[in-house]
């Protein structure tokens, strides 16, 4: 009798029968990596250990009732039953309970170095620097071959075209990817870019524990470029996260968060030209009504026309001055005339004048004729004159 021939979905179907009668109700011990849910509200990740790894997934239905939410990193048990996905001919486990067993290995050492670096100060913001707001040169640091690079260069050049990107390549996963990665991060820092991003697309926990090692954290903080780490999905989280100064959430967020928008520069420079031509047009039109106000001005039809009615002001001045200083000079005669009578009818001239004369004897009336003696100079005024005698002995 000759064997069987069998379709592959034939094959399969009969698989699954034996590993759903066989493993209806087991219990799987592993941790939790690559978790997705979709919009469905399905469930999808792997189970693994150190040395093999299995496909899981919990429907909606099962999901509403789990005791713990599947988180990457989280060490449990799982109870389900074993199928094949036919599509893929992969065999995975349907999980209908979940509880939680404790932190997975990865994500044990991931939690210890966040600690060991935070008590450092790796993570404190005062070491954070900020970004530029117009890179020129900015060097991007991931695997020439991904998806990451793709994206970084497609939303770039769409955002803001004169931005230039120097890839410098390394692998983003296995055992030399942390040293590579450090590596890229040193030999970059002096080259003159104005900032550098680091990251790759999503994976699972292991897939992207390269960004998790202590080398590239430290080689991230000693760098004096500004760095933007972007690693993963949105909730992916990394140890190079943490040190950077900003995290994409991915890769595409990260060049979205490094340039910007051309389209809105544009705009803004539009508007900052209408504003200026406005405010020249505005300030042009008071200026120009400034000057017609001028140019109309009484002082510019008839510019003499001032200095004259200042002259006029001027001579009216002058006239007032002399008619007023002629009336005190006029005041002052008067008075003058009338103080030289009184002091020429208190004059002794006048007294000389009747006839009468005054003897000096040096230069002291002679009143007495004790105040003299023989011999004696002596000066008599006279009304037209002096005359000088000597005084004689008397009889």
């Amino acid at each position: 009798m000759s064997d069987p021939i069998y379709s592959v979905s034939q094959l399969q179907a009969e698989v699954r029968d034996l590993l759903e009668s066989g493993y209806r109700s087991i219990w799987v011990e592993a941790e939790i990596s690559g978790h997705r849910q979709y919009p469905s509200g399905h469930h999808y990740f792997t189970l693994k250990d150190e040395n093999a790894q299995l496909s899981a997934v919990i429907w909606r239905s099962a999901g509403r009732r789990l005791q713990a939410q599947p988180e990457n990193g989280m060490l449990v048990r799982a109870r389900g039953t074993l199928s094949i996905y036919p599509a893929r001919g992969n065999y995975q486990i349907i999980v209908d309970q979940l509880e939680d067993a404790g932190v997975g290995a990865l994500q044990a050492r991931f939690e210890k170095m966040r600690a060991q670096l935070e008590v450092e100060g790796l993570f404190d913001a005062a070491h954070k620097r900020s970004l530029p707001l117009f890179p020129k040169r900015v060097g991007v640091i991931t695997s020439a071959a991904g998806a990451a690079v793709r994206d970084i260069v497609h939303v770039a050049g769409r955002r803001w075209p004169l931005l230039e990107l120097v890839v410098l390549p390394v692998r983003v996963q296995g055992a030399t990817a942390a040293a590579e990665i450090a590596a890229a991060i040193q030999q970059a820092d002096p080259m003159g870019f104005d900032l550098l991003v680091v990251g790759r697309g999503g994976g699972s926990l292991e897939d992207l524990w390269a960004f998790n090692e202590e080398p590239v954290a430290r080689a991230i903080f000693a760098a004096q470029t500004p760095i933007v780490s972007a690693v993963g999905h949105e909730v992916d989280v990394t140890i190079s996260d943490l040190v950077a100064d900003r995290r994409a959430a991915t890769p595409s967020a990260a060049a979205e968060m490094i340039t910007p928008d051309g389209r809105e520069v544009r705009a803004w420079l539009d508007e900052q030209r209408s504003r200026l031509g406005r405010g020249l047009r505005a300030q042009t039109t008071t200026l120009r009504d400034r000057l017609e106000r001028l140019a109309g001005a009484r002082c510019f039809r008839r510019p003499l026309e001032p200095i004259r009615d200042a002259e006029r002001a001027v001579d009216q001045l002058a006239a007032e001055l002399h008619r007023r200083a002629q009336g005190v000079l006029d005041e002052q005669a008067v008075e003058l005339t009338r103080i030289s009578g009184r002091l020429d009818a208190l004059s002794p001239l006048r007294v000389l004048a009747r006839g009468y004369s005054v003897t000096f004897k040096d230069a002291r009336v002679v009143r007495h004729v004790a105040d003299v003696a023989a011999g004696d100079e002596i000066r008599t005024v006279v009304e037209d004159g002096e005359i000088r005698s000597t005084v004689v002995p008397g009889q």
